[in-house]
Formats: C-alpha cells, sequence, structure tokens
C-alpha cells in the first residue's frame, strides 16, 4: 500500500529522539542495520549505560554492518582505548574511554587525527565530560529494565545537528519496511551512481526487495526566467513519477518493478527486485547482443502505442508526464558551455553563446515537431536489467525512469546504441537502428525512417553536448575524476552525429569554439575583451549514415551518451541523476 497522506517534515528542530526496545540478539541488529544505513563520515555515535548493558555488543554489530561482513573481528577497546577500521565505504573509529582519566589524554591518543572524517562510536563517552561533543552527533542511552528478561534492553536516540533529521527519517524507513513485511529482511547497501537517490537491498527469506530512499530534492536557486534548473529540464522532484511510470509501464506488458509500498511524502518506496543480472557480459563488460536485441524491441513496442501524457500516482492524485520541450533541451545542452568549456580552458564570447542557442533552436525544430512518446531518459546499459524467466519483451527489466518526459522516439533509442561508459560497437548499433525501424514500420507503414534518422542524429548530438557537460562537472564540482576518462568516447559519438548533413551549421560551430578532450587549445583576444579558443582540427569522426531511401535496413549510425547525474548550471546545487 502507498500511503499518500502527509507523515510530516522532516523537523528542524536540531534534536530528535527515538525510544526503541530491544528484546533479543536479533533485534540488536536490525538496529545496527538501521543506524549503519544512516551514518556518513565525520558523525559521532555516543554509546552509554551501566557495565553490561550492551553497548560494545550494539557497536560491535554496528561495525559489521558498515564493513558489510559479519564474520569481521571486533575486539573491545578496553585497553586501547581506540581501534580504527579501513572499510570500503567509510573509516570508523571504535573507542572506549572507561579507563582515560581526563580528557587531556585524548591529545596523546591522537583523538582528533584518527576522528576526522570517521564514524566515530564512543562507549563512556562521559569520561571525556564534553570534550568530544559535536553538533552532529547521536546519543543512544541503554538501560537494563528491573525485572525483565536477560535479553531485554531499552534505548533511548538523540539526535542533534543533521542527525536528527536522520534519525527522524530512520524511523520513517524502519516503519515502513516493517509494514510491507520486510521487518526481518537483511539491509544490503546497493552502490549508486551520481544522485540523491540511495538504495539498498532487503534481503528476505522467502523474497527479496530493493528500498529507494529518494528525499524530496530542493528546487534550487532561479537560473532563467524566475524558475530552478530541475523545473526547467524537468526533473522529477518527488517519487511521485517514479510510482505513475512504473504502473503505466506495467499496465502496458513491461517489466517495471512492482511497489509494494510506499511513503510519497517522505520519498520511500519498496519496490520489487529485479535481480543483479543485466544487459552486458564478459571482461572488460560488452553489449549481449541477444538482450540489446530484446531492449530495442519494447522501445519500438512502446513507441508504437498511443500513450497519454497523464497516469494515476494514488486515489486523487495524478502525474502529468512533462514535455521535453525546447528550453528543456536547450538548458541541457548548455552544460557543455558551463562545464565542459572550462574545463578545456575556453572562455566563451556572448555572441558566441547566442549563436549556440540559436543553432540548436533550429536544428531540434524537426525532432521536436514529431508525434510524441514516453521517453524514459535514462535507458542504457545500468537500467536494463536481463530477466530469463520472462517472456518476450517482459525479459527486460526497467529502472531509472522517474525523469520520463513526453518527446521524440529517437532519444532513447541512442541512449541504448551508444553509451557513455561502454563501447556499444558499430555493428551492433547499425543492427538495433535497423530492428527498430523494421519493427516501426510493420506496426505502421507511414512511419517516417529518414525522420526518424534525423531526429536520432539530434538527439544523439544532444545527448553528447550534455554528458560532456555533466562529466567535466563531476571532476570539478563533485571531485569524482573517473568521469572523465570517458570523455574521448562521448567525444567520438558527438563527432558521428555532427557529420550528418543537417548540422553542418552546428558542426561548424563546434569546429570553432569546442576542443576535443585533452588538447591543448591556443587562446586570442575575442569578442567583449574574453578569450576565445583558435581550435585545432578535430580528430577523424566516423560519419552518422544518412539513409538513402525509407529503408529499414538505412537506419542511420550515431553514438549518444549513456545516463550521467543529472545536469545543472554552475549556480544551481540541484544533482539529478537523469540525462
Amino acid at each position: 500500500m502507498i500511503d499518500s497522506r502527509s507523515t510530516g517534515s522532516v523537523p528542524t528542530n536540531p534534536v530528535a529522539h527515538w525510544d526503541v526496545t530491544l528484546p533479543d540478539e536479533g533485534a540488536t541488529g536490525r538496529l545496527a542495520m538501521d543506524l549503519a544505513a544512516m551514518l556518513r563520515p565525520g558523525d559521532l555515535v555516543t554509546l552509554d549505560g551501566d557495565l553490561g548493558a550492551g553497548k560494545t555488543t550494539l557497536a560491535r554489530a554496528l561495525i559489521r554492518e558498515l564493513a558489510g561482513d559479519p564474520e569481521l573481528e571486533v575486539p573491545s577497546p578496553t585497553f586501547t582505548l581506540m581501534q580504527g577500521y579501513d572499510l570500503p565505504r567509510l573509516r570508523v573509529v571504535h573507542a572506549d574511554l572507561y579507563r582515560l582519566g581526563d580528557a587531556s589524554e585524548l591529545d596523546e591518543l591522537g583523538w582528533s587525527e584518527q576522528t576526522d572524517g570517521a564514524v566515530t562510536l564512543v562507549e563512556w563517552p562521559e569520561r571525556a565530560g564534553g570534550a568530544i561533543l559535536q553538533p552532529d552527533r547521536l546519543e543512544v542511552h541503554i538501560a537494563l529494565p528491573v525485572g525483565g528478561p536477560e535479553t531485554l534492553r531499552r534505548l533511548r536516540l538523540f539526535g542533534f545537528g543533521r542527525l536528527a533529521g536522520a534519525l527522524f527519517r530512520m524511523k520513517s524507513i524502519r516503519a515502513l519496511i516493517d509494514q510491507t513485511g520486510f521487518g526481518p529482511a537483511h539491509r544490503r547497501h546497493l552502490q549508486g551512481d551520481a544522485s540523491t537517490r540511495s538504495y539498498e537491498r532487503l534481503v528476505g527469506a522467502r523474497r527479496n526487495a530493493v528500498l529507494m530512499n529518494a528525499p524530496r530534492r530542493p528546487d534550487g536557486p532561479p537560473v532563467r526566467g524566475g524558475r530552478p534548473y530541475s523545473q526547467i529540464a524537468h526533473l522529477a522532484e518527488d517519487v511521485k513519477p517514479f510510482v505513475a511510470m512504473a504502473r503505466g509501464l506495467r499496465e502496458r506488458g513491461f517489466s517495471a518493478p512492482a511497489i509494494y509500498g510506499g511513503d510519497l511524502e517522505a520519498g520511500l518506496l519498496i519496490i520489487e527486485d529485479l535481480g543483479e543480472e543485466g544487459v552486458l557480459g564478459g571482461t572488460p563488460p560488452a553489449p549481449l547482443p541477444e538482450r540489446y536485441e530484446a531492449a530495442v524491441d519494447v522501445l519500438a513496442a512502446l513507441h508504437a502505442m498511443e500513450l497519454p501524457d497523464t497516469l494515476p500516482v494514488a486515489q486523487g492524485i495524478d502525474h502529468h508526464i512533462p514535455a521535453y520541450d525546447l528550453q528543456a533541451l536547450l538548458i541541457e545542452a548548455e552544460l557543455l558551455l558551463d562545464w565542459y568549456l572550462p574545463h578545456s580552458g575556453v572562455s566563451l564570447a556572448a555572441d558566441a553563446r547566442q549563436s549556440f542557442r540559436q543553432l540548436w533552436t533550429v536544428a531540434l525544430a524537426p525532432a521536436l515537431a514529431q508525434k510524441p512518446v514516453w521517453v524514459l531518459r535514462d535507458y542504457h546499459s545500468p537500467n536494463l536489467m536481463w530477466l530469463p524467466d520472462r517472456d518476450g519483451l517482459a525479459r527486460v527489466g526497467l529502472l531509472d525512469f522517474q525523469d520520463a518526459v513526453m518527446g521524440p522516439a529517437a532519444y532513447d533509442v541512442a541512449s541504448l546504441g551508444q553509451d557513455a561508459r561502454i563501447d556499444v560497437p558499430e555493428a551492433l548499433e547499425l543492427a538495433l537502428l535497423g530492428r527498430y525501424a523494421k519493427a516501426r514500420r510493420e506496426a505502421d507503414p507511414a512511419f517516417d525512417v529518414r525522420g526518424f534518422a534525423a531526429s536520432y542524429a539530434v538527439m544523439g548530438a544532444q545527448r553528447a553536448t550534455k554528458i560532456l557537460g555533466i562529466f567535466a562537472r563531476l571532476n570539478h564540482r563533485d571531485r569524482k575524476p573517473a568521469y572523465l576518462r570517458h570523455l574521448p568516447r562521448i567525444w567520438n559519438y558527438l563527432q558521428r552525429c555532427l557529420a550528418f548533413t543537417e548540422l553542418e551549421a552546428l558542426a561548424s560551430w563546434y569546429k570553432d569554439h569546442v576542443p576535443a578532450p585533452g588538447a591543448r587549445p591556443r587562446f586570442e583576444a575575442g569578442a567583449a575583451g574574453l578569450a576565445t579558443r583558435t581550435p585545432a582540427p578535430p580528430p577523424p569522426a566516423s560519419p552518422l549514415p544518412e539513409p538513402a531511401a525509407p529503408s529499414a535496413a538505412a537506419a542511420p549510425s550515431a553514438e549518444v551518451t549513456a545516463d550521467a547525474p543529472a545536469p545543472s548550471t554552475p549556480e544551481t546545487p540541484n544533482d539529478s541523476s537523469s540525462t
């Protein structure tokens, strides 16, 4: 069941509390799971209670959860006072201050250096007075009820600062997990991408599920026309679009996750686990043709349907799927100007920026004039699962479609045929495009193959343009330089798309202003006193074939990037996963 009622906002009061009863060791383990999911580097957790209350037991369970290793040896730091653990996701320091003489001894232990940036668990914190306390902390007070069973513990948790809101959210998550029947399940963190959402696998005795934790995202400052970036680019700001699209896709026979329950206002969903088998195979990972063919068949079938622009979410709540309009496409393309060009050492004159927008406006017009379909927007290998026990189109599991829009059919086809993180062989890309066009022509003899080819080229170029900006931003703003290794691949995709005849004017602009990844630009005085690049010739690029006639076999070849973190302008703090 999805709860569409308001559960209340996260409290702004800097203190929150939660009373918890732990009847046995299993309950202690579940609390440790909840705490491990909540904690972040730099957080402090203090544990106090009488001797034998279970402070070390809880700390040990928590460290094992953070490590993802139930067998990890966690000795008590009673004699060493401090014990450090360098875990895959973060560093943990476990301290027992019972033998501490006074707070001055913390310096001798190297307290500040050891705990900087770590999750710090402290037993007997009162021995240090207030010397270790910090604004963002969780205090855990453990009591042994008089006359109760030996295993019974009563806890009162107090969250301060950031951990006040985190504790409030943790209570909501635990309530939802219990309500959907996954209370005993083990929570296992799933690695995500550059997104504000987080995911966990709930491993149960009979079936698994996935917890989607997507708190409502702030709009960010106005960037154009009084509107924030997320509104202009039509990025989902809560989980309602995900629920609507999941149900809409499932009703049409596609394998989007079933939704077992949720709290719409809190941004929490428990959804079907589609497993871990994707559409890639081998080392290094490469596309598996059979699975890619099934994935393009899904798009052809979806795009042949009459698709509404409004879908139900819950009783009395509808979701209107926004149009992938000109302003959204332009502000995404401008990520190239805002992030990739500065990354490449290029300062752009105002008139060149205006020319960029004008050229893109002209180039996008034919694609925007086509009949719109559901553009899932993140249709690439990380979000496509393989479900061999299902039949036909249902073998392809679909994820990450909350930013879906009504727009050109070619966008998702380009997302599939060209991936920012892996190489799709050009022969496979051509085969996929031919397969898609053939299926569309069989469903509708009037399907315009040449118009689709032109749309594929322009949407591919727009997507590659956007991703160059996104990956440069991830390096500069988010300190994720690993994305830079993909830039040459995306650049090649862009060159192939720009070779399409209809994009000749746009290709000329790129040649004059945009350096290839790794190129050393030469500078000269530019308009309005700004520096502009004297460009070097771009590297050889494989042109995007143009169909000579509306034939399914003559589909175009281009390379557009896969999904990446959500675009935003430099002034926009918003981070989204959609591209």
